[in-house]
């Protein structure tokens, strides 16, 4: 018999019964339990779980289970969300130059890596610049960016998003710096990869800042993009070792391969609802 496939994520103020309540609510309801992670923040006295459950064919449906647990999370004051697996997100992606981590993402979700349907490729740079890459069906957009266009540009981008549904937008080294007005429609649903450790060299030429440094580890973050720049929730973080032959070419080319998985990590573990946003930090319950 096939089973329709669930991810639970909640957080509200840590208290005796949370979890017996909602994993009965589960069982009474079809549910079979095939993941559970909880976190309990000492700091701020939180608690956060992902639950992934099966309910077999023709049991609850998303609607009826969702009116159901609001009526379990009432008297816990929990935020939570219900996501149906069988629903890949609509994702839409910017980029400018620096192609990698684009190739890399279009690759992982291809061979199924990603579970994303890509909605979009977006560009203030023209096809031109991306003759080598099969986009594999994947609609491409050149939307110009200068100075003087930079709202009106911003407009288009959020007016394709709305079009196309999209559940998320990644910045796949889209070198532009979002304005605060998108930056907060965007808020939860827009990740960036960071070209260096945050919150260390910020700016331009990253490696080279890092290479004048004389560093010994390089590394790359992704984030969640706020009007704060580069100062998102961190999502996931990595670093290579580097020596003093390293020329600062040799710590680019060192530097994209970070990049690549870095946010590769990021946007499976955003896809998998893996992901709790906890102020300005993040729960990421890892596989």
């Amino acid at each position: 018999m096939s089973k329709a496939r669930f991810v639970l994520t909640l957080s509200c103020i840590n208290r005796p019964g949370i979890v017996a309540a909602v994993s009965t609510y589960l069982f009474e309801n079809g549910g079979d339990i095939r993941e559970a992670q909880q976190f309990d923040d000492s700091e701020t006295g939180k608690f956060f779980a992902r639950i992934a459950f099966d309910v077999a064919s023709g049991g609850a449906d998303i609607a009826a289970l969702q009116a159901g647990l609001a009526t379990v999370a009432e008297p816990f004051k929990i935020s939570w969300k219900l996501n149906d697996q069988s629903a890949p997100q609509r994702v839409m992606l910017l980029v400018s130059k620096f192609d990698h981590c684009l190739v890399d993402l279009i690759y992982r979700w291809r061979i199924g890596e990603l579970p994303m349907t890509p909605v979009a490729i977006v560009s203030n740079h023209g096809a031109e610049h991306f003759t080598n890459i099969d986009f594999c069906g994947i609609p491409f957009h050149h939307l110009p960016i200068s100075k003087d266009t930079k709202m009106e540009q911003e407009g288009q981008i959020w007016s394709l998003a709305k079009e196309l549904n999209a559940d998320l937008v990644v910045l796949a080294r889209y070198m532009q710096v979002l304005s605060d007005a998108l930056t907060a429609k965007l808020n939860g649903r827009c990740i960036n990869i960071h070209h260096s450790f945050l919150p260390g060299f910020k700016g331009a030429k990253p490696y080279h800042q890092a290479h004048s440094r004389g560093v010994k580890l390089i590394g790359a973050t992704a984030h969640y993009v706020t009007t704060d720049l580069d100062e998102g929730p961190i999502i996931e973080q990595d670093v290579e070792r580097i020596s003093h032959h390293d020329t600062p070419d040799e710590l680019v080319t060192k530097g994209r391969d970070i990049e690549r998985r870095v946010l590769a990590r990021a946007i499976k573990y955003h896809l998998e609802h893996r992901v709790i946003l906890n102020g300005s930090k993040t729960v990421v319950f890892t596989p």
